[in-house]
């Protein structure tokens, strides 16, 4: 009796769960750029003065930067990847301007602060760079009105000594603002400023004096970026490819789960159920880790179904065997559940071994397939090789499977011992 209200209760809660949260969780689960349109640009970094190298440390501090703009502009979900040793990966899904992106994302690229201080005759003016972007407080600057009712930018630099320094060797000298190599302003230093604030005026306009503070809160980027690649994907073509995808998914797990009943019966029942349980694990786990769904990854969540299914395949064919062999029907789901298993782990620690080589040496989609695909394997082990095993012995236990013919073997096969 507890095992017929263990089985009982196992099935029915998980059941439960499972049809109370699967709507929630489907439409929590984010999704990619190839699934829900937008905008991706592949960039490659370069070292903003010579001498300096592309490292690691600023190739992440440059995804960092790009974040922190992308996020300025509010769009939806941006992922900033580095990749490989100089490049950097930037999808904004649901763009409705692209322009305004890649020009806010790139543009700001080198903010500096120059003066005339030891320039020579014959070089161009404001030829030393006295600060950099990334020397301002982040998201220091603010623009209001002066005194005089004059658009003004209030900032804050990091490193207070420094910008004492610089305001008194510059007193009533100017200070000239460039982005790239483009002047924006060239505001005179009419106090020496020893707190690390200052105030910018000079401005035309209020719109351009916002425009100089947010420019000045985007910092400077620690890498030159060059656009290398950009695509665009429409909302309309991502959810086609989307609705295509999961279509043929959904018919081809419900293949799978027919043919597993009619060929296993109880087996079939109790590995589809154990599938049904392995798909909604893996969408929780995508939803809790806030992991991005991309085809790639969708093609990884399919490939897995189907290796989950060759796992039971294994195990119900083993059982098989035993039960032809003349063995009770207890004996023979034990022992093939044993002889399976490592031929079963043998496999499944294979593709996780390519997997993970795949993921440490791959890029971009590659990467995305391949910590899917090693998720999967995870799921499935849990799912389709102890719990699946745990519900079958349970219902041997039971009594409610004690018959070949429920194990799909009809009684003509089995041989006497």
């Amino acid at each position: 009796m507890k095992r017929i209200i263990s089985f009982i209760v196992t099935v029915l809660v998980l059941t439960g769960i499972m049809v109370v949260t699967s709507p929630g969780l489907v439409k929590d689960v984010r999704l990619g750029l190839d699934l829900k349109g937008g905008f991706e640009i592949l960039y490659e970094a370069e070292p903003l003065t010579e001498g300096q190298q592309v490292t690691p440390e600023s190739l992440q501090e440059t995804a960092k930067s790009l974040q922190k703009r992308a996020d300025a502009l509010g769009t939806t979900e941006p992922e900033i990847t580095p990749e490989g040793a100089n490049r950097i990966r930037l999808k904004v899904p649901g763009v409705a301007n692209e322009e305004e992106i890649r020009q806010t994302m790139k543009e700001p690229a080198n903010l500096t602060f120059r003066s005339n201080d030891g320039c020579k005759e014959g070089e161009e003016e404001f030829c030393k760079i006295e600060l950099r972007g990334d020397d301002f407080v982040e998201n220091g600057a603010s623009a209001g009105v002066g005194n005089l009712n004059e658009p003004i930018v209030s900032i804050q630099v990091k490193d207070k000594a420094k910008f004492a320094d610089i305001t008194k060797r510059l007193l009533n000298k100017q200070l000239a603002i460039y982005l790239d190599d483009t002047l924006l302003s060239a505001p005179t230093v009419q106090a020496v400023l020893t707190d690390g604030n200052a105030t910018i005026t000079g401005s035309e306009s209020r719109e351009e004096a916002q425009q100089l503070r947010d420019t000045i809160n985007l910092g400077a980027l620690p890498l030159k970026l060059t656009e290398k690649y950009s695509q665009s994907v429409g909302a309309t073509l991502g959810m086609e490819s989307l609705t295509k995808t999961l279509q043929a998914g959904l018919i081809a797990s419900l293949l799978i789960l027919v043919f597993m009943v009619g060929i296993y019966r109880i087996p079939g029942l109790v590995a589809s159920f154990a599938l049904i349980l392995h798909t909604w694990l893996l969408i929780l786990i995508f939803v809790l880790a806030d992991f991005t769904l991309t085809l790639p990854g969708i093609a990884a969540f399919i490939l897995g179904i189907g290796m989950a299914v060759d796992a039971n395949i294994i195990t119900f064919e083993r059982i098989r065997e035993e039960m032809r062999s003349g063995k009770s029907i207890n004996s023979s789901v034990i022992s093939g559940g044993k002889s399976s298993f490592r031929t079963i782990m043998d496999s499944q620690i294979t593709t996780i071994i390519v997997a993970s080589v795949m993921f440490a040496f791959g890029t971009g989609a590659v990467k995305g397939f391949a910590i899917v695909l090693i998720l999967e394997i995870l799921v499935s082990i849990a799912t389709n090789v102890y719990f699946s095993r745990f519900l079958l012995n349970l219902l041997v236990k039971i009594g409610w499977a004690s018959k070949p013919g429920q194990f799909g073997v009809k009684e003509s096969d089995i041989r006497a011992l």
